[in-house]
């Protein structure tokens, strides 16, 4: 089975070779100042414009206001944005049409209830990104290293493409893909050395894990 990977929260222009070696589908810009993987636009479009054709360029954002995204567009070439506050279907779907770009909406996940959320944004995301839910008192929405009960989307299908995030590892991704039956897979810190420093070796490993499914 193929699996296609995301590494998200890319930050030196050296991520960008790292990644596109490993195999990597979508590569992610974080633009959320609390996070320790946050870049300026400015910084971000360097990044973007050394992606290699066909790989998709996905900027993370929380809450954003229509100036943050009209002046994040502006600046930065991206294909996909990656919305992970608290934005209701409405406003994913208004975000898809103001940017023109597909939108993936990012679903917190702790209990079997949390999951009922993801049908309310069919026909407004064009893809859905199952993650952990984050710990009580988080500044982070996602980035936590943090996993959730994979059983809990054993047998589970949705109207949209989902990813699966939170907490992977090449150690543990061969399991939860078996577990899941995910398709595709996200991970920041599961390829860190440190919160924000890729590690290029960690993203080959990842890599290799996955081709072993």
């Amino acid at each position: 089975m193929t699996v296609r990977m995301k590494f998200c929260g890319l930050t030196k222009p050296a991520d960008i070779p790292a990644a596109a070696e490993a195999g990597a589908g979508y590569v992610g810009f974080v633009n959320f100042p609390k996070s320790p993987r946050h870049l300026e636009p400015e910084a971000a479009r360097a990044l973007a414009l050394a992606v290699p054709p066909g790989i998709m360029k996905v900027a993370l954002m929380v809450n954003p206001d229509d100036a943050a995204l009209d002046r994040y567009l502006e600046q930065v070439p991206i294909d996909m944005v990656q919305l992970h506050g608290g934005e209701s279907p409405e406003r994913v779907a208004e975000v898809a049409r103001r940017t023109g770009l597909p939108v993936m909406k990012a679903i917190g996940v702790a209990t079997a209830d949390d999951l009922d959320r993801i049908a309310d944004y069919a026909g407004a995301a064009h893809q859905v990104l199952v993650d952990a839910k984050p710990p009580k008192g988080a500044d982070l929405p996602g980035g936590n290293g943090a996993s959730f009960d994979w059983t809990l989307l054993r047998g589970r299908r949705w109207p949209m493409p989902w990813m699966l995030a939170g907490g992977l590892t090449p150690e543990n991704v061969a399991e939860a893909v078996r577990v899941t039956g995910a398709t595709q897979v996200d991970l920041s810190s599961g390829i860190e050395r440190a919160p924000g420093d890729k590690d290029p070796a960690k993203m080959r490993a990842f890599a290799e894990a996955l081709a072993k499914v």
